[in-house]
């Protein structure tokens, strides 16, 4: 990156500070059908079902998707919580045997690696995971598309850490307290989604909110919600940038 893209975003004289807290599906990548048939397989070889019935994933973490697809299978609820752990191991195993397959389906969506390195080479942003992924997951996608390396993993928030995806805001919070040493106030938050979910997530844990229309709501889904800024795709670097980094 250059001098001026690196030295540019300061307030009062000062470096700006940022936590940036990224979804993955529909806002950074889709993986096809693979994400999907990865929580639909384990869920399956967990109760044995012969068909899976088809329910809305966006926004969701992990464990709730499995949940409500046990459940909508007719699995009484206190075997769904029985179930659940092997079900997402065997999630874990399916998603990651498939990486090839998911690599040739999926994409990166625009303007994510050009707005992922910019970031990165700006002081004072620390960039993270707030995803409805277990952990194991949000690695195997986003090391697959190449991404792994502009994100530290350990101050994010996944679906392992908890069902709700609204409890994931204060858990990145509180990690990248203990383990970096940095605390941030509520305008120094950002998570970056594409769905509903994403926004009340961010407000309930005190963060701003940005989303994109690469999801599967897309952007007229989003057209009535009130983040803090709404984009098509994240292709104008310049833009998303003084979004997220401006005062």
């Amino acid at each position: 990156a250059s001098p001026r893209a690196v030295g540019k975003w300061r307030q009062d004289g000062r470096m700006t500070r940022r936590f940036i807290l990224w979804d993955i599906d529909g806002t950074l990548i889709t993986t096809g059908v693979i994400g999907r048939r990865a929580l639909e397989g384990g869920a399956a070889e967990a109760a044995g079902l012969d068909s899976v019935p088809e329910i809305s994933m966006g926004g969701k973490t992990d464990p709730q998707i499995i949940s409500e697809i046990l459940a909508a299978a007719g699995v009484p609820e206190a075997r769904v919580a029985d179930l659940l752990p092997k079900a997402l191991v065997s999630a874990e195993r399916l998603l990651a045997q498939w990486r090839n397959r998911m690599a040739s389906e999926g994409h990166v969506h625009p303007g994510v690696r050009a707005l992922l390195e910019q970031l990165a080479a700006t002081s004072g942003v620390r960039q993270s995971l707030l995803t409805g992924n277990v952990e194991a997951n949000a690695f195997v996608k986003v090391d697959t598309f190449g991404l792994a390396p502009f994100f530290d993993f350990a101050v994010g928030a996944y679906g392992s850490d908890h069902a709700a995806r609204d409890a994931l805001v204060p858990i990145a919070l509180d990690r990248v307290a203990r383990l970096r040493n940095e605390r941030y106030s509520p305008p120094e938050v950002w998570v970056v989604g594409d769905t509903a979910n994403d926004l009340r997530c961010a407000r309930i844990g005190g963060a701003r909110c940005l989303l994109v229309g690469t999801g599967k709501e897309g952007l007229g889904e989003l057209g009535g919600l009130s983040p803090d800024f709404l984009f098509p795709d994240l292709s104008d670097t310049e833009a998303v940038l003084a979004a997220v980094l401006g005062t």
